[in-house]
């Protein structure tokens, strides 16, 4: 594949799966373009570079640059190589053991559970699309699932009577996740009502689609479709804050941990390989803490 075209991938998968920012977007955008051009005037390939062409291009970036603009380079060209490892696009990470700039800690954005009712509730009971999309972002927060997970989820790895579902994560790294019963709920309306329905599944074809939610084409949904559809339901349902499909999974860990959820089992359903990426929730809580107790405490 090309430079450009994965440079375009990545560029979707942070601003749906990361949901970072438009400044931040165009900051990485710059940055990689910048990486791309150099591998393109030496004739390689970002899915075949080494350590050492890495190294070889901050070396000539740090002559023309602040300090704080190599690290946001660094931190650029680190999560794109994780990016095309965790996607499949190659095996190894030429970045693996190249230092992070120490850039502070970022909380993520949730939501409140009143914020989440209303998103849950936004589409349309009596269309198609209104029951996927309800069936889709109940299953969102009802497991944490990553954006990626969820369009990629097949028909047979959920067991519904069972109440449980298989994803398969980052790095192919499978684990099992409960659904719970709202999510349940609307998925099997979405199974009887939409998806047993679809143009796509009365050809007489041997190709079926294996994809548990489909567009109306009768193919998987993309990210950025994804992303389209939750940001029409924030629209719609009068949500302010800049929400992603990431957004319900920061949101589903915040909500089990504040009513007592272990941290361990948290890092498991979010499929978290190592604990300290989980340990930003409890940071989160806190800072939770400390607004409620300023807002309502009488000497806060």
């Amino acid at each position: 594949m090309k430079n450009s075209r994965l440079l375009d991938e990545f560029i979707n998968y942070i601003e749906v799966e990361k949901g970072l920012s438009k400044n931040t977007k165009l900051g990485y955008q710059g940055d990689l373009s910048q990486y791309i051009k150099y591998l393109e005037e030496n004739g390689k390939i970002a899915t075949a570079v080494n350590h050492s062409d890495v190294m070889e291009f901050l070396l000539i970036k740090r002559k023309y640059v602040s300090p704080s603009s190599l690290a946001r380079v660094i931190t650029s060209i680190k999560m794109f190589h994780r990016f095309l490892v965790s996607d499949n696009y190659c095996e190894t990470d030429p970045t693996e053991n190249l230092d992070s700039p120490h850039l502070g800690l970022k909380l993520p954005k949730v939501l409140t559970f009143a914020e989440v009712e209303a998103l849950l509730n936004a589409p349309p009971s009596n269309t198609p699309g209104g029951i996927r999309d309800r069936a889709m972002m109940e299953l969102l927060y009802a497991t944490g699932m990553r954006v990626s997970e969820i369009i990629n989820l097949k028909m047979e790895d959920v067991n519904l009577k069972l109440g449980y579902l298989r994803c398969i994560g980052k790095r192919g790294k499978e684990r099992i996740v409960p659904i719970g019963s709202e999510a349940i709920r609307f998925i099997n309306i979405y199974l009887k009502k939409v998806r047993s329905a679809h143009k796509a599944l009365s050809r007489t074809s041997t190709r079926q689609p294996k994809s548990l939610f489909l567009n109306p084409s009768g193919k998987k949904l993309s990210r950025v479709g994804f992303w389209k559809i939750i940001k029409r339901y924030a629209t719609l349902s009068g949500i302010t804050k800049d929400i992603t499909p990431h957004t319900l999974r920061h949101s589903f860990a915040t909500h089990l941990l504040e009513r007592g959820a272990d941290l361990r089992a948290i890092q498991e359903m979010l499929g978290h390989e190592n604990i300290s990426s989980t340990q930003i929730y409890t940071h989160l809580t806190r800072e939770r803490l400390k607004d409620l107790h300023k807002k309502f405490h009488p000497r806060g």
